[in-house]
């Protein structure tokens, strides 16, 4: 069986044995078990692609490049994390076998949607799979069957499904945009990408944006954010990883695809103005918030503005910059939202003002929160702080001062707004006294804050050769053939 065809077929083992019920533990020890035998196959997928550039299962309908092969990375890696993290968790909070049998097949439904994305190489059948990720995961947003968390899953789907008419409409004007071409290229990445300086820029330039406006709404572009804080304030802290870490990253996947279609012209007119937008409401918006993990969900709408806004750059260093930012993002984030779940289960609220002196209260959760907050603040030496400055020198260098300007101010603000919130939480007098009503972390969860910290702050001091070599692969599938 091909790698690429495996990837995919794990989760989906995963999901018939985590329905038998037989035994608390094995739900979880499967889940596990599956995410990381995929994340061990995504590195030796994503060596193979630096060495050969591609690995193909089926010719224009599975296959993977450096951009695929980037996000299927970071999929696993958090599938992976998350899934650790998810039994300490669902073992706090569940304690009927169904329930813990139903969160965890729910949990590889939604991963096998995740890995899907990346691995098909024909635009529908993606934009199928990113549909996917949206329908399995909703069972998940609304899983504690609070009113709130009903409420914010029902906001979520038909927000979702909103999306998705706008961007199949999209998709099918780019399908008869190639068929006016004639040239007999198969409607895929690599097909679209061959037609698309034939293509009629009026035809494209409406796709994109129609796409831009159906799958913002799964990135959580503003002003189609409004879902993001609502499902990552109700949803379990795990799951919130992976919507924040990697779903809203999937559907970002699709648009800097076809970004990859318009002119420099037109990519350089749109993508800055949606992706500054989304970096300033969401700066200004982080400085206000009252709950620590919609604190995490702004920072999510900045940081998918900072990545459309280098992508909008038009240059190879802009895309570079916008890969790293994927990157670090993706691993920084959903660390932050173990970190948010970690404090949850040692304090039980998740009002900013009713938690002081965490640092004190519960060390490992107060240190994680701490080290999440100024990680993806972009505080050096953090990988979120080099991805940020790499954009900033790329803007300059391509001569985009106001987009810079306005960027750098943005992503001032936002750190301030976030450093802010969490020191009041981490620091100062607990509200109880030291040792009243603490609640330790189970071992699953303080496992999970220390092997997701790893990669953030390694990332920020040394870069492997071949995550190197991953990046720049993934950045000329981005922007072919655009200036350095």
């Amino acid at each position: 069986m091909s790698p690429l065809v495996l990837v995919t077929a794990i989760p989906l083992v995963a999901v018939l044995l985590s329905r038998l019920p037989l035994d608390r533990r094995l739900p979880f020890a499967v889940t596990l078990v599956a995410a990381a035998a995929n994340l061990v196959l995504a590195v030796r997928l994503a060596l193979r692609v630096v060495a050969e550039h591609e690995v193909v299962a089926i010719r224009d309908w599975v296959a993977l490049d450096g951009l695929g092969a980037t996000l299927l990375l970071l999929t696993t890696f958090v599938a992976t994390t998350a899934a650790l993290f998810s039994g300490g968790y669902v073992a706090t909070h569940e304690r009927e076998l169904r329930r813990v049998c139903s969160y965890f097949t729910q949990f590889n439904l939604f991963v096998f949607a995740l890995v899907l994305v990346p691995v098909l190489a024909e635009p529908a059948l993606v934009w199928i799979a990113v549909e996917f990720t949206a329908v399995f995961s909703v069972l998940l947003v609304g899983f504690d069957r609070s009113q709130a968390a009903l409420e914010a899953a029902w906001k979520y789907i038909a927000l979702m499904f909103m999306g998705a008419a706008i961007a199949l409409l999209g998709f099918f004007l780019l399908f008869w945009a190639q068929d006016l071409v004639g040239s007999g290229a198969p409607y895929s990445w690599s097909g679209l990408r061959a037609a698309a300086p034939a293509m009629p820029p009026t035809l494209t330039t409406a796709a994109f944006l129609l796409v831009l406006v159906g799958f913002g709404v799964k990135v959580g572009l503003v002003p189609m954010h409004t879902w993001l804080p609502d499902a990552h304030s109700q949803a379990p802290s795990p799951v919130c990883a992976l919507l924040s870490g990697v779903k809203t990253t999937t559907a970002l996947y699709a648009i800097l695809r076809l970004g990859s279609l318009l002119p420099l012209a037109a990519m350089r007119s749109w993508m800055p103005a949606v992706g500054l937008l989304s970096v300033g409401v969401a700066a200004f918006l982080l400085l206000q918030v009252r709950d620590y993990k919609r604190l995490f969900a702004y920072s999510t709408v900045e940081h998918m503005g900072i990545i459309v806004t280098a992508t909008g750059l038009g240059v190879t260093a802009g895309a570079h910059g916008a890969m790293l930012q994927m990157i670090n993002h993706s691993l920084t984030k959903s660390f932050c939202f173990f970190a948010a779940g970690a404090a949850l289960l040692a304090v039980g609220t998740r009002e900013i003002a009713a938690v002081q002196g965490l640092i004190r209260t519960s060390p490992a959760a107060g240190a994680a929160l701490l080290l999440g907050a100024l990680a993806i603040g972009g505080a050096p030496p953090f990988a979120v702080f080099l991805s940020e400055f790499s954009i900033f020198r790329a803007g300059l260098g391509a001569r985009q001062y106001v987009v810079t300007g306005l960027l750098v101010t943005f992503v001032t603000v936002a750190f301030f707004g976030i450093l802010m919130h969490v020191n009041r939480m981490v620091f100062g007098r607990p509200a109880t006294p030291v040792g009243h009503d603490e609640r330790r972390l189970p071992v699953t969860c303080l496992m999970t804050l220390v092997l997701a910290a790893i990669p953030v702050v390694a990332l920020g001091v040394y870069e492997p050769r071949w995550v190197d070599a991953l990046v720049h692969l993934a950045a000329a599938d981005l922007l072919p053939g655009a200036p350095p």
